[in-house]
């Protein structure tokens, strides 16, 4: 046997052994376990259980169950974020909330590769809403509950709620999709095009220009949203101040705790899946400043001062024009698209304030 080939099967045995040995540490940083107390009347649990015929995925965290409950309303739609709750220890809003964060039907741990996709509709989630909503309200006893709606999530947060108002006790959008006109993609567009100038990039500012059609009065629209949405992590105005999509989003799936390795793979099939289900066109050519005018509920808002995703200025101009019987725009500093955890001690400030605003009301 030559020297040569000798030579390329230890190289060989040595990547086998290094890739055995990755796989051997990822099994290790998964064990599918989320957070728990020591509070007599805490609760952890992750579960999945069947909703009007589909699996849906659920995490619940609470120090004490006697909190008022909080509907989580997943992102994406199609993304699971405890995986953030799981990476940011800061953020402990189950100090006062039951906290029950939702994967939909199909998705996260709820993944079905089995599933049939043409059930995925606008329609069948807010049905899901409405169920999840009344187990909820039955099993921990409440009257109404709280919802809040996280980025693509506010799309069925803030459609449940104008449908069924009586269910609770307010509603919280945070990085609330407004519309998807020329006006979203012009503030993301200057908020980058700022950025690169200031910074000197002009490969940046070339591959921007290259992402956008210009219509008239300097207003633009985005060739490709995926493209657009990239540019805007490198601009720091993404899913994390300053973090790549990478850094900031796959790197905590990766490494998250509260998934084990097989949920892990499933959570990026399940958001593969959505991309290509009905509802993702039925989300498309929304705009709320004219088909949700007024909420019957409380309604607060909360964006990152460097939330280009869903840019905070068409949020505050959205609370500005809602009738609702109370409603406030909260800014958070230092974050961006996902403020609850990247800036945890004011937004669980916040979150306190709209508590002790609203439980009795």
């Amino acid at each position: 046997m030559s020297m040569v080939l000798k030579i390329f099967r230890i190289i060989i045995i040595c990547v086998v052994i290094l890739i055995a040995l990755c796989l051997f540490i990822w099994v290790l940083i998964s064990p599918g376990r989320i957070r728990t107390y020591s509070e007599a009347d805490s609760l952890s649990e992750k579960f999945v259980m069947n909703v009007n015929g589909a699996p849906n995925g659920f995490f619940i965290n609470s120090k004490n169950t006697a909190n008022p409950v909080l509907l989580f309303v997943s992102s994406g739609p199609g993304t699971d974020d405890y995986v953030f709750t799981d990476k940011y220890k800061d953020m402990q809003l189950e100090d006062d909330f039951t906290v029950v964060y939702w994967d939909y039907r199909n998705m996260g741990i709820a993944y079905d590769r089995n599933a049939d996709i043409s059930g995925i509709t606008l329609g069948n989630l807010l049905d899901d809403a409405n169920t999840v909503t009344e187990y909820l309200k039955e099993r921990f006893n409440k009257d109404r509950i709280y919802i809040m709606g996280f980025s693509g999530g506010t799309h069925i947060a803030l459609r449940e709620v104008s449908r069924h108002p009586e269910n609770y006790l307010a509603y919280i959008g945070m990085a609330q999709c407004v519309t998807d006109s020329a006006d979203n993609d012009t503030l993301i567009y200057n908020f980058m095009k700022d950025v690169f100038t200031e910074r000197c990039q002009t490969g940046k500012l070339k591959k921007l220009e290259a992402s956008v059609e210009h219509l008239e009065k300097g207003d633009v629209r985005c060739r490709d949203w995926y493209e657009y949405v990239y540019l805007l992590h490198e601009a720091g105005g993404g899913t994390v101040r300053d973090k790549s999509e990478f850094a900031g989003i796959a790197w905590p799936i990766i490494t998250c705790r509260c998934y084990t390795v097989p949920e892990k793979t499933g959570y990026i099939s399940g958001m593969k899946m959505y991309r290509s289900a009905p509802l993702f066109t039925e989300l498309d050519n929304f705009d709320y400043r004219s088909s949700i005018t007024r909420l019957d509920v409380p309604a607060f808002f909360l964006s990152g001062e460097y939330d280009y995703n869903c840019p905070w200025e068409l949020v505050r101009e959205y609370c500005d024009e809602l009738e609702a019987p109370d409603k406030e725009f909260y800014i958070i500093k230092d974050s961006a698209h996902s403020p609850l955890w990247e800036n945890a001690k004011d937004s669980m400030n916040i979150m306190k304030q709209i508590r002790e605003r609203t439980e009795n009301g």
